[in-house]
């Protein structure tokens, strides 16, 4: 599933069971998510599955928020270094264009950080979804945050009407893209 060109996806699992779906699978997901959102073909991203208690700390670190969320995403690049998205402010008037720092490495894209814990729950309790209230299975969800938190990293936002919209859009896109070359 994986591809040997274009952006690479990194999977690092602390937060282990309760989830049937492969690092491999996720890997090719959020691989999938980078070239949809032209990442930069150098690029690499790094998603890491935690617990509650782990992304709760990062929470509160980093967002100010206490308690456990879904999904946090840390992008390294500016958003102007991607294509502008639907409704969402740009601060610079032209993209730019990123580049490694030598021929062969990887460009840090960013980290997604998914708490396998609130995929789970918000799965089966039908919380889940692009709207809060969508039942599905827990990989499902799963796909979902990662696949949320991978265009969070390459400049997509939902903080407006028109944002939300067009962000949901692409995420239904890719995971309908990513069923068809899974099945």
């Amino acid at each position: 599933m994986s591809h040997g060109r274009g952006p690479r996806a990194r999977v690092i699992r602390r937060r282990r069971g309760g989830i049937n779906i492969t690092a491999k699978e996720l890997q090719a997901l959020v691989e999938r998510a980078l070239r949809c959102c032209d990442a930069p073909r150098d690029g690499e991203a790094t998603l890491t599955l935690v617990d509650d208690r782990e992304i709760a700390a990062l929470n509160a670190a980093h967002m100010g928020v206490r308690g456990p969320t879904d999904v946090l995403s840390f992008p390294l690049l500016e958003p102007t270094a991607y294509p502008a998205r639907p409704g969402t402010r740009r601060s610079a008037a032209h993209r730019v264009a990123p580049s490694a720092a030598s021929k062969g490495e990887a460009l840090p894209l960013g980290d997604i950080v998914v708490s396998v814990d609130r995929a789970i729950e918000q799965a089966r309790e039908g919380r889940g979804g692009d709207d809060g209230s969508t039942q599905h299975t827990p990989a499902d969800e799963l796909r979902l945050l990662a696949v949320h938190g991978a265009l969070h990293l390459c400049g997509w936002d939902h903080r407006g009407p028109a944002a939300r919209t067009a962000m949901w859009a692409e995420q239904r896109k890719i995971l309908r893209a990513h069923a068809r070359a899974t099945r």
